[in-house]
């Protein structure tokens, strides 16, 4: 709901009461021409207004309507003594639960009745403000907030009243704050706004300073109809430039023509009200609180259609966010996974459901600590300490169109070498190069499949980067060499902290980095020096291309001695064993600002850099939140260089448009259930951030592994798109051959499994990279209708048709999945479930994931090899699930697996694969020669209502078996991918 302004006067003639009337939006649109009333040219200098207490001026008015004020002042009076009177002789003397705060010291004192009335008015305005819909007047944790406390900011004081709430004031955690805004809390005034090429721009004025210090009174706001679907506003300082986040972003040159949103702007306060043109659904309103634009405070709130809120990384939480009082802080740490606490990276990204299962996102786009606050309303507030206010809105409709936009905006991902998409194997604690050769060998002879081999620091010297331990891991580069001879690839771990206590002359890192001034300096202007794991560190300072020429000669120099094929960038948040600096770090308000959001050890330098640290861009006040992505940028852009293929980067710590050059990992997991579960909210979360490869530890990081929860998890992983088993030092192997015959073999099977969807998996990385697809998607994706889909986070799908359904739970030789409507098939067997929307139990013995193909779908598969190189290059096997009538579709996307760019320089094949009428036919959109290495020798069909009596593929009489339950198979085809072909059957 929008407010529009009317001015109370008081007797004194330097008080002025703001009060609001709610009106709909619809009510209070403004154009141009009504909010120009005095048009003030774009470029022409707005004048501050006179610093002024938190009441407002006294406008002019009318000697009539002055006397009408007068008399409604008399009215008030007297009905305000009888309220007064009533309330005092039957109120509490001890408690007032719902009493209304009186005047803040900074007002105008008032006597007698004056107080009363004033008392009474302002605790009936305060009152009809439901519980949900309190923003938080006081968010600073550490305190009790007191009515004294709470009255000094202007704001409402009232002990929440539901069952649930706690019995005393929460201090900036979560709950319903007893401390909030009134409806009149002074905001910003929209004083002029005009039209522009891309929308329209306008200046904002606030008359009256708030709590938080250096508020900046006049914004400059401007709108831009980017495209039909995606609205940019941005809310600056005019008189001075701020920070902004420096990631590229698409510049739009021309207004939308159709846009699918309308804006609609209050003048009094300052508003914003988004609205989808097709149904009237508000997607943004931000006249539900005021707003806050301080030097290191700036804050906005709004409404949301629905409580379905996803995004916000990067937490431990379920997919669909709690908005019952969920405050989510932003700021990039090193800590374990772990529930209501920033982690390693920071997504300011959320997409939201409305009703009838349109879908729309959100982006903001700043880079500094923030705090983002969900409440049952349901509402959302957005908390940060600096930059500017840039946001985006995405009308989508549909959730996965959303994420297309966001990405469009944000950069695709990068498509990666095919071995990103095999077996990784990885621990901390293999203590020489030889016994990391040894598990590999025991792979090989089992028959397990791996394509990549890591290491973790066990392999530097003295945990220095770019070293080798010259005793324990001598064999390395013979080690790598072997892999190679097999297919197999290896991959390392880099810290970004640099030893700087080496002997000068000892270390080319740290020595050529000072020559090159590549290192992040403390205020004072010297190398900060922090400590990590080799020791005393200098850490180098990514926004610098200086340092990006100096990390890749680094890491060309190591290659020529261990031609490793991939980076694993790690402790990039960046990490720091102590607080800020080995001198600490400067008292002043960026180490110290006036608010702090949420962050675990409550200070900014907590377990990282000084926030007054000095980087090439900026302070790292700003680019805290950036380093992960400015390294894995800087890796990418030298690996590519090294082994001029496409670079394969894992990176702990992201921010976003990371998808453009690494991958992404959950984090030091544990080994248990609840750590088993809660990576799929991880992997659906991070394919909606833009970040398609990425996964959680196989088996958990620490703590022992048990055998029935590693085979359960190596399920699990084959279907993570990025698939890696990793554990700690200390703790017993987990890799597949650590464990029982019986376990061994299932996991070796599921992993057989992945391999054989290899060219399902490359297809949907393919989509993500040219369109911005999901690769593991929620099911309510694909069923936005169905709100039963909205919380799933047990089962996702692969692309739009592959189900999967694993099991999560100890002891259990089942599993429930719930199938939305339609026809779904067993993809094992072919056999026919029909669901009118509804949850199936499943049988799930230790050795079996269940999977399911959606009806209307082609699946390509391959039969399965030790490695992806191999396996690459076996036959096809399409696999169709049918739709009642008979109907499918499927494509592939194909070309050599590992050259740069190889769907922007068009050497790729793609082909489409349709079913109808009795009929599957191959369409070759585009061709290339690695498709006619490939054959097609075996297609099946699920759901072939009647036993064929003749089968033809290309005209052709071709044998084939018919089941029972309806799977129609033609084997020994022996079709050319590159060509056109026809398998029908009457």
């Amino acid at each position: 709901m929008l407010r529009s302004c009317a001015y109370v006067y008081s007797k004194d003639p330097v008080v002025r009461m703001v009060s609001y009337k709610r009106l709909n939006p619809e009510d209070v649109q403004f154009s141009s021409a009504v909010l120009s009333e005095e048009p003030r040219p774009a470029h022409e200098e707005v004048p501050e207004p006179e610093e002024a207490s938190l009441l407002p001026r006294l406008r002019s008015c009318s000697v009539t309507t002055g006397l009408l004020v007068i008399g409604c002042l008399l009215l008030l009076l007297c009905g305000g003594w009888l309220l007064g009177t009533m309330f005092w002789l039957h109120g509490s003397s001890n408690q007032q639960p719902h009493r209304a705060p009186p005047p803040a010291p900074a007002q105008v004192a008032q006597t007698g009745a004056n107080d009363t009335v004033a008392a009474a008015s302002d605790r009936e305005a305060c009152g009809l403000i439901p519980e949900a819909g309190r923003f938080d007047c006081y968010p600073e944790r550490g305190v009790v907030v007191t009515r004294a406390l709470c009255e000094a900011r202007n704001c409402c004081f009232i002990p929440a009243s539901s069952p649930s709430s706690s019995a005393t004031p929460p201090s900036g955690g979560n709950g319903v704050p007893w401390c909030f805004y009134p409806l009149d809390f002074p905001s910003y005034s929209l004083v002029s706004i005009n039209d522009t090429s891309l929308g329209q721009e306008g200046w904002l004025v606030r008359e009256t300073k708030t709590y938080y210090p250096a508020d900046i009174l006049t914004l400059a706001v401007e709108i831009r109809y980017e495209t039909d679907t995606r609205l940019r506003v941005r809310i600056t300082d005019p008189s001075d430039a701020r920070y902004e986040v420096p990631i590229s972003v698409p510049t739009a040159t021309k207004k939308a023509e159709s846009p699918d949103y309308v804006v609609e702007l209050s003048k009094e306060p300052f508003g914003l009200v988004v609205k989808r043109r097709s149904t009237g659904a508000v997607l943004l309103n931000t006249t539900v609180a005021p707003l806050f634009y301080a030097d290191q405070f700036l804050q906005f709130s709004t409404s949301l259609p629905s409580r379905f809120v996803y995004g916000l990384g990067e937490h431990r939480s379920t997919f669909l966010h709690d908005v019952q009082w969920n405050t989510l802080t932003m700021w990039a740490r090193d800590v374990p996974p772990m529930e209501q606490t920033n982690l390693y990276g920071a997504h300011p990204f959320y997409l939201a459901m409305e009703d009838g299962g349109s879908a729309h996102g959100f982006f903001l786009l700043n880079s500094n600590a923030m705090d983002v606050v969900l409440q049952p309303a349901p509402a959302l507030t957005w908390r940060t300490i600096g930059g500017i206010l840039d946001f985006y809105v995405f009308l989508g409709p549909d959730p996965g169109s959303v994420i297309e936009q966001y990405v469009e905006v944000i950069g695709f991902p990068a498509m990666p070498v095919y071995w990103a998409l095999g077996y990784h194997l990885c621990r901390w604690g293999y203590s020489t190069s030889d016994s990391t050769w040894e598990v590999v060998k025991k792979m090989r002879n089992y028959g397990i499949p791996q394509d990549v081999q890591w290491n973790d620091i066990d392999y530097m010297d003295q945990f220095l980067d770019f070293t080798l331990d010259p005793a324990k891991f001598a064999t390395l580069p013979d080690l790598v060499k072997d892999l190679h001879a097999h297919d197999q690839r290896y991959v390392m771990i880099l810290d970004p902290g640099i030893s700087s206590v080496q002997p000068e002359g000892s270390y080319w890192p740290f020595d050529e980095g000072l020559k090159r001034d590549v290192f992040i300096k403390d205020a004072e202007g010297k190398t900060l020096i922090g400590k990590v794991w080799p020791g005393l560190t200098a850490y180098p300072d990514f926004s610098d291309n200086v340092t990006h020429e100096w990390w890749y000669e680094n890491l060309r120099r190591f290659h020529e001695n261990v031609p490793f094929d991939g980076l694993w960038i790690d402790m990039n948040e960046p990490s720091n064993f102590l607080d800020g600096s080995t001198n600490g770090c400067p008292s002043n308000s960026l180490e110290n600002p006036p608010y702090t959001p949420g962050i675990l050890g409550g200070l900014l330098r907590a377990n990282t850099l000084c926030a007054t640290a000095r980087q090439k861009q900026s302070i790292h006040y700003n680019m805290h939140s950036l380093y992960g992505l400015m390294e894995a940028k800087a890796s990418a852009s030298a690996l590519k260089r090294i082994v001029a293929k496409r670079p394969f980067v894992i990176s702990r710590s992201t921010f976003p448009s990371q998808g453009m050059y690494s991958g992404h990992w959950l984090g030091d997991n544990r080994s248990q259930w609840k750590d088993l579960y809660s990576s799929i909210a991880g992997i659906l979360t991070f394919n909606l951030l833009g970040i398609p490869l990425v996964g959680a530890d196989v088996c958990g990081f620490s703590e022992e592994p048990q055998e029935e929860l590693c085979v359960r998890w190596t399920q699990l992983g084959a279907f993570y798109p990025f698939t890696r088993n990793h554990n700690a030092i200390d703790m017993k192997p987990q890799d597949p051959t650590a464990f029982s015959s019986l376990a061994r073999t299932a996991m070796k099977e599921a992993l057989l499994l992945r391999y054989s969807l290899f060219p399902v998996l490359y297809t949907l990385f393919h989509h993500a990279h040219a369109h911005g697809h999901t690769v593991a998607r929620p099911l309510m994706f694909e069923f936005p209708k169905d709100v039963r889909t909205y919380g799933i986070d047990k089962q996702f799908l692969w692309g739009k048709s592959l189900l999967v359904t694993p099991v999560l739970d100890p002891g259990v030789d089942y599993v429930h999945g719930y199938f939305p409507e339609g026809l779904w098939y067993d993809y094992y067997t072919g056999d026919a479930l029909r669901s009118k929307g509804e949850e199936v139990q499943l049988h799930a013995p230790l050795d079996k994931i269940n999977l399911h193909l959606r009806e209307g779908s082609v699946l390509t598969t391959q039969a399965p090899n030790l490695t992806l190189w191999v396996s690459s290059g076996q036959p096809l096997h399409l696999v169709s699930a049918l739709t009642d009538d008979g109907s499918a579709g499927g494509d592939l996307f194909w070309d050599d697996g590992e050259s740069v760019d190889t769907y922007e320089t068009d050497k790729y094949a793609y082909v489409v694969f349709s079913v109808a009428q009795n009929a599957m036919t191959s369409q070759v959109l585009r061709s290339d020669v690695e498709a006619t290495y490939i054959t097609v020798e075996l297609a099946s069909f699920y759901g072939v209502k009647e036993k064929p009596s003749r089968v033809l593929v290309n005209s052709q009489d071709a044998t084939f078996t018919y089941r029972a339950n309806r799977v129609l198979t033609v084997a020994d085809l022996g079709l050319n991918l590159s060509q056109n072909f026809t398998i029908s059957w009457m």
